[in-house]
């Protein structure tokens, strides 16, 4: 008899965010099937979340058309998907390959196995971004869940670097919304819009460069590679905690009334020293890796931001930077204690 709470796919098993959404996941009691690019990965993902039971399938190129078919074909049936995968990185080479199409392609693939071959799913939680949702060029008053950055195809492939992932964001959520406006499909559909997000590394990271990369500032400041003087900030000064990225994509899976909402899930403010304050004061074995006359280059007039969608719909009590960031540092520490 299956005692479960139901069946999910998640896509992307093996990413910073999907790793904690698996693990939120698996508490919950739901049996879940992850996608990887190679049975490699999958096998890693099994044996990283013992003695939870857990199943992959590999997926090796989600931009390729009827990628997810398969994985409805044979494990189905799902009551959710859960889409987290979507390339981020920064040394662009080519934004198609690299950034669009994963994205845009990854995207309306899922939605179309889901409608063909996935009677059975009530809803489909996409992971997006506030690249999403910002417009660093002309900041609106607040930013919530009405705003769309305008970033355009054509931005991204004139200024890869600058807008090639920002771009696939935008694209691949309103290819989404559109889908679900335009088919009418069997399920709806809930997106998460997350900013920087740092938090615990995963299990069975290879190395410190195998790291996501936002907590990279983390990782750089402890490694001592700040020393000499803090980076800016700029051009993000919201973060979250991947944990409550996590909880969101469980909440927004399974809350009624979540579906057919965007949700901004940003917990507060940031600066590179309020992060090395945090690292100096709980770890100050450390503090000698750390400059010690860092400025606070939080500007007073940042823009601002409104969460109450995910605290009152989902419940997001939101975790403190300090908090946050010492977890992140004594999980790095705990699994590569010579960095």
């Amino acid at each position: 008899m299956d005692k479960s709470n139901g069946r999910v796919l998640l896509t992307g098993g093996s990413g910073f965010i999907a790793s904690h959404v698996l693990d939120t996941l698996l508490d919950a009691g739901f049996q879940v099937v992850v996608t990887a690019r190679s049975e490699e990965k999958g096998e890693t993902i099994v044996e990283s979340v013992k003695p939870h039971q857990l199943s992959y399938a590999v997926v090796e190129d989600i931009a390729k058309e009827g990628a997810f078919d398969h994985v409805f074909q044979t494990q189905a049936p799902f009551d959710y998907v859960v889409h987290t995968a979507s390339p981020y990185h920064l040394n662009v080479q080519d934004p198609v390959k690299e950034f669009l199409d994963p994205a845009i392609k990854g995207t309306t693939g899922v939605l179309r196995s889901i409608k063909a071959h996935g009677p059975t799913v009530k809803r489909l939680v996409i992971t997006s971004s506030s690249a999403a949702i910002l417009n660093p060029g002309n900041h609106p008053e607040v930013y919530d869940e009405t705003c769309w950055a305008p970033t355009t195809y054509e931005d991204a492939i004139n200024h890869p670097a600058k807008n090639g992932y920002r771009a696939s964001k935008v694209l691949a959520e309103k290819a989404a919304w559109a889908f679900v406006e335009n088919e009418k499909p069997n399920f709806d559909l809930a997106v998460i819009n997350c900013t920087y997000v740092f938090g615990p590394i995963q299990r069975k990271l290879a190395s410190l460069e195998a790291m996501n990369t936002s907590n990279h500032r983390v990782r750089n400041m402890v490694q001592g590679k700040n020393k000499d003087g803090l980076d800016p900030t700029a051009p993000v000064f919201t973060w979250v905690d991947v944990r409550d990225v996590a909880l969101a994509h469980l909440r927004a899976m399974t809350v009624p009334k979540a579906g057919g909402n965007r949700f901004y899930v940003a917990g507060s403010y940031f600066s590179n020293k309020q992060i090395a304050d945090v690292i100096r004061e709980r770890f100050p074995s450390l503090a000698d890796r750390l400059p010690a006359d860092a400025v606070d280059d939080l500007p007073g007039d940042v823009f601002r931001f409104n969460n109450r969608k995910s605290r009152e719909v989902l419940g997001i009590e939101y975790t403190s930077l300090e908090k946050c960031i010492t977890d992140t540092v004594g999980s790095i520490l705990a699994v590569f204690p010579d960095v």
